[in-house]
């Protein structure tokens, strides 16, 4: 099927209709030169995904992109280059790798800029198939392409590796929807014995949904985590296993296309701190999503010479600018009560982004509540304080 789909007709249809609806295209075709509609509908639908998560596949003539979640679930570009450059910072040796869950490949194929030599592993045959073809055409010629699972790959393996990856699949049989190491597939936490008989060393992807002390706890030889978000919004976890590894992990939270250094902690030292607490002073602070996922509420605000608003409400007040502040800031123009009058006089256009934080109600509810719509420049935030609420008109600056 694969030369079928790089046929030029083809190749010029699914340029030709890059913006079409391929469900339209579906009832209007069975075949399309000779090809099932559903397949090519398939290739329109991953190039246009494909276009801002994987870059340089979208500008790579004659990529294909398989059917199924493979696109879905697999690395953007972004994430892939990072967890290069975290592997070439944490090993001395990166002869080989293998990917134990290839898919698509995304992760394979960056991976084998910084090893000699790659093996991806997958067990779909028609997946492996498309992975294999578009490594060839990106050039990758240390990659090697196994198709079995990675049970079997463990099990038939007799040399030593540098480190494995893997990106276990997150749903069931029935498609139920899973986050826990155990539960997921394949089972990285009984594999774990196999893996650290031929590596010191494995990476572990999970999603951003997975707790992060519970993810360090199932592994138990973690050495480092990385909470990994994109234009502040977590993408992935990442944790860095060693064999035989007893001390406390670091934990760094990265926010990827920003000029912020990442924040690292240990969850023993946030335990540990305690927080300044004060009603809203001039600047209100909210960390980037990879810090609030990395714990760190109470050590971010130390961090920066910082005050809470509240032990729950994850706000941060001071009155000297943080410029440099990895989040938003905002600069407060007043507390405001939540009569609509009072609302009116400092939203007079009846327009404003509404924030809440640990606050009774939701911003649907609260705008509903004021009789405002969203838009404008000013921002109103609902918060709590240790001993009340908070209703404050604010600029954003930052």
């Amino acid at each position: 099927m694969i030369e079928k789909l790089l046929q030029e007709n083809i190749r010029e249809f699914i340029t030709e209709h890059a913006h079409a609806d391929e469900q339209a295209l579906l009832l209007k075709h069975k075949t399309i030169f000779d090809v099932p509609a559903s397949l090519v509908a398939w290739q329109i639908s991953g190039r246009r995904k494909a276009q801002i998560k994987i870059p340089l596949y979208y500008n790579t003539q004659d990529i294909l992109y398989p059917a199924g979640l493979s696109l879905e679930q697999s690395s953007s570009e972004e994430t892939a280059i990072f967890k290069t450059g975290v592997l070439e910072a944490n090993l001395k040796s990166r002869t080989t790798l293998v990917d134990l869950t290839g898919g698509l490949g995304v992760d394979s194929f960056f991976l084998s800029k910084s090893f000699e030599h790659v093996t991806c592993v997958e067990p779909n045959a028609e997946l492996i198939e498309y992975t294999q073809h578009n490594h060839r055409l990106l050039g990758a010629e240390n990659i090697g392409h196994v198709n079995t699972s990675a049970e079997d790959f463990l099990t038939s393996l007799s040399q030593k590796v540098d480190c494995f990856f893997i990106d276990p699949a997150r749903r069931t049989a029935s498609d139920k929807k899973v986050f826990r190491f155990a539960d997921c597939q394949p089972n990285v936490i009984g594999l774990l014995p196999k893996i650290f008989s031929h590596s010191d060393y494995v990476m572990i992807k999970a999603a951003p949904l997975l707790d992060l002390m519970e993810g360090i706890r199932e592994l138990k030889h973690v050495k480092h985590v990385w909470v990994v978000a994109v234009k502040n919004e977590v993408k992935e976890l990442l944790f860095l296993c060693e064999k035989n590894l007893s001390t406390e992990p670091t934990i760094s939270a990265v926010n990827l296309e920003s000029n912020h250094e990442p924040f690292e902690l240990k969850s023993s030292d946030e335990k540990q701190t305690q927080s300044h607490f004060s009603d809203p002073l001039q600047y209100l602070y909210e960390p980037n999503a990879s810090i609030l996922k990395a714990g760190a509420f109470k050590l971010v605000g130390k961090h920066f010479g910082l005050a809470k608003l509240s032990a729950n409400t994850h706000l941060y007040t001071s009155d000297a600018l943080i410029d440099h502040f990895p989040g938003r800031i905002f600069k407060v123009e007043s507390l405001i009560k939540s009569n609509p009058k009072e609302v009116s006089a400092k939203f007079p256009d009846q327009k404003a982004n509404v924030v809440t934080r640990n606050y009774p109600l939701t911003p649907v509810e609260l705008k509903k509540k004021l009789n405002l719509q969203d838009g404008g420049d000013k921002y109103l935030i609902g918060c709590s304080g240790e001993k009340q609420k908070f209703l404050i008109a604010a600029e954003r600056i930052k």
